[in-house]
């Protein structure tokens, strides 16, 4: 049998890329199919498009922290993803709208690459510092995975699959999800956060047993 995990997360989330790993981690122990889809997710849909601010500087306001506070914040995050074999850059990583660089994703998706773009995201936010609402840089990412350019640029250019993002948000919003990384296992089995692989691999073999 085929299992399905079904992953809302977004592109700018430090714990959805340590919460990838570890699933990845766990899918590299487990010996049965397993098919994985991306989902989109906003942590903060408010933040009008082109605007950018320096994270540190965007997490001290919206929790009303100190800088101090933020970095040794910051840090922590840091430290639990090099365990996971990440290297964060935080420090320099700039806050934007990532509702343009989920659409790109979308379109990977339709090119079975949405893993691979998703991955790509993550990286270039989180270790890169690239600016991920740039329209180059999208356009790069996108090509680098293996998505036409044409096609990459014309969507950035465009609206297209804004209504994809949409429903992928408003079925999270069904489902009660209120947080990422959030991932559904065979549409039954729902866990929340970036949890240890154990954990993943756990609720994969009860999921299989059941089956």
């Amino acid at each position: 049998m085929s299992i399905s995990i079904d992953v809302w997360s977004d592109v700018v989330c430090p714990w959805c890329y340590i919460g990838k790993r570890r699933l990845e981690t766990a899918l590299g122990r487990f010996d049965h199919d397993v098919t994985v889809t991306w989902h989109s997710f906003q942590l903060d849909p408010t933040i009008p498009a082109g605007t950018r601010e320096p994270v540190h500087e965007m997490l001290a306001k919206k929790i009303g922290a100190p800088a101090s506070q933020v970095r040794a914040m910051t840090h922590q995050v840091t430290q639990l993803a090099e365990a996971e074999g990440l290297s964060y850059d935080l420090g320099h990583a700039i806050s934007v709208n990532t509702r343009d660089a989920h659409r790109v994703a979308h379109l990977a998706g339709r090119h079975g690459l949405g893993t691979e773009m998703h991955e790509a995201l993550l990286k270039a936010h989180l270790s890169d510092a690239a600016v991920v609402d740039d329209p180059d840089t999208l356009v790069r990412l996108a090509t680098a995975v293996g998505v036409p350019a044409d096609e990459a640029a014309d969507v950035v250019a465009g609206t297209e699959y804004g209504a994809e993002v949409d429903a992928d948000i408003r079925r999270a919003r069904q489902l009660g999800i209120s947080g990422v990384p959030f991932f559904l296992i065979n549409q039954k089995y729902g866990i929340s956060g970036a949890q240890p692989a154990d954990a993943f691999l756990n609720a994969l073999q009860k999921v299989h047993a059941e089956a």
